[in-house]
């Protein structure tokens, strides 16, 4: 062979180096090209996945739980977080605390920094992670945007207090009596001050009751205790604070001009005494014995009692009394610590709970008790006559439950699959099958609730071809089966 020079040798070489680059630089074009025929094939973030997923049993083949299968291949990692089971029955589902419910979108970069911000604290999947650290992951993610579902036990107990006076029912507390009595129990705690809108809590408050009050029949009772309404929220005022609750309307028939002076002095100050205002409330109400006497009792809070008190034994001495009132509790702009706190309450007396943001919506929610309180007017009338067409109506209430309920659901199932996909194409986050796993796992989980919640829906159907009070205790039973026994009395 012969043997090349030296200019020779530099120009093969040249050559080989040239080649070399041409095919690293292809290998780039087509690297990238496929990446963005991979982001074109995604779609959009705000769009909901179509593709086929599996079904819950297909996906809790291994153990038989909710969107919880076991894991084939566990990590070896003696530390790794074992993922908690998903919610097993609406009533779990309800139970869980809301996360971020606002509006967020993958097309505003403040939207996406909020995104960024909420999932900055993710497990960490980047890697090869097992099924159960993905399943932790999901949960995490679920409970991050995880939506305010409202269970069977908060519609029953609407369709309870509805029910009152239905010549149907059995139990004598929910029966009308030949007195009626509304007792609001307002919090004037320092929080109360907070803005709305324009107005503070407290003004939205008052504007609300007043028009409530001046509705009810003229022969029913009203009555209105404040409590925290004294000293400030520092610690030193605390003792003070905690020990603050008046009757300012005494059990009466309603006068405008007195009711709205007692109320007007009203500021919104310190601590919140909730244990203090319901034992106060009992001795409102001591005279008038739930015989004679059909009682209702609101207690309208923004929050957790800060007097280290316990407001739900309170309420059940008061519920379990001679009085036999009904009570019901309305969060007012609340926060999660004070919305669980305030929803125990309503679950311990079997009575309705129900979050407000403002004036309108606590007005539509007090118009529930001037329902009862004209349907009680009636009946009063007609001095125990049978009244005629007196049968619950529940369809629209059913209506506006199960089509709010079914909001939620879609949302939530969205924002979450977004949020996995923006996870994955924008911040890298996670491999290609991690991906599609929490995908598969965000579409079984809803399917699930959805299928739950149309459950739900025919029983509540089948109220309205039952006896009113027939058609509770079936529902009762097949949900509440551990609280039904409150109703009992």
């Amino acid at each position: 062979m012969r043997e090349m020079n030296s200019e020779g040798v530099r120009g093969f070489l040249m050559n080989k180096l040239r080649h070399c680059i041409y095919v690293f630089l292809a290998i780039l074009l087509i690297s990238g090209c496929s990446e963005k025929a991979e982001k074109e094939k995604q779609g959009n973030y705000d769009e909901v996945v179509t593709q086929e997923e599996p079904t819950n049993e297909e996906m809790d083949a291994d153990n038989g739980e909710n969107g919880n299968r076991a894991d084939d291949t566990v990590s070896e990692d003696v530390n790794e977080v074992e993922a908690a089971p998903l919610p097993r029955s609406l009533e779990e589902l309800a139970e869980r605390m809301p996360g971020y419910t606002a509006h967020l979108s993958f097309s505003d970069p403040e939207d996406l920094k909020k995104i960024d911000e909420l999932t900055r604290n993710l497990s960490d999947i980047s890697g090869k992670p097992s099924e159960n650290e993905l399943d932790h992951f999901y949960n995490e993610l679920l409970a991050l945007f995880q939506q305010d579902f409202m269970g069977p036990e908060d519609l029953i107990a609407k369709l309870k207090f509805q029910g009152i006076g239905n010549p149907n029912i059995g139990n004598p507390r929910m029966q009308f009596k030949e007195a009626l009595n509304v007792l609001v129990i307002l919090d004037s705690s320092g929080s109360m001050g907070k803005d709305i809108g324009g107005q503070t809590q407290m003004a939205a408050a008052k504007k609300a009751i007043v028009q409530f009050v001046e509705e009810l029949p003229q022969e029913a009772n009203v009555g209105l205790r404040v409590y925290g309404h004294k000293g400030t929220g520092s610690a030193a005022d605390k003792g003070m604070s905690c020990s603050s609750s008046d009757l300012l309307f005494p059990l009466q028939s309603y006068d405008k001009s007195t009711f709205q002076q007692s109320l007007e002095q009203v500021k919104p100050a310190g601590w919140t005494p909730t244990e203090l205002a319901l034992k106060e409330a009992q001795m409102d109400l001591a005279s008038f014995k739930g015989e004679s006497n059909t009682n209702i009792v609101y207690l309208v809070s923004d929050g957790v009692s800060t007097c280290d008190d316990d407001p739900v034994a309170a309420a059940q001495s008061l519920y379990d009394s001679d009085i036999t009132p009904i009570i019901n509790v309305i969060g007012f702009n609340v926060d999660h610590e004070g919305q669980r706190q305030l929803k125990t309450v309503a679950k311990a007396v079997g009575g309705m709970y129900q979050d407000v943001q403002n004036a309108k919506t606590l007005q539509n929610e007090l118009n529930r008790a001037k329902e009862v309180a004209k349907n009680w007017a009636d009946w009063k009338k007609k001095k125990g006559e049978k009244l005629e067409g007196q049968r619950i109506s529940n369809g629209l209430d059913i209506f506006i439950y199960d089509t709010k309920e079914e909001t939620k659901i879609v949302d939530e199932m969205q924002r979450i699959g977004s949020v996995i996909q923006y996870l994955y194409l924008d911040k890298k986050n996670m491999s290609r099958e991690s991906h599609d796993y929490l995908r598969k796992r965000n579409k079984a989980y809803h399917d699930w609730v959805q299928a739950e919640y149309n459950a739900l829906r025919e029983e509540l159907k089948n109220i309205n071809e039952m006896q009113y009070e027939e058609g509770i205790q079936a529902l009762e039973e097949k949900y509440l089966q551990h609280t039904a026994e409150k109703f009992e009395e």
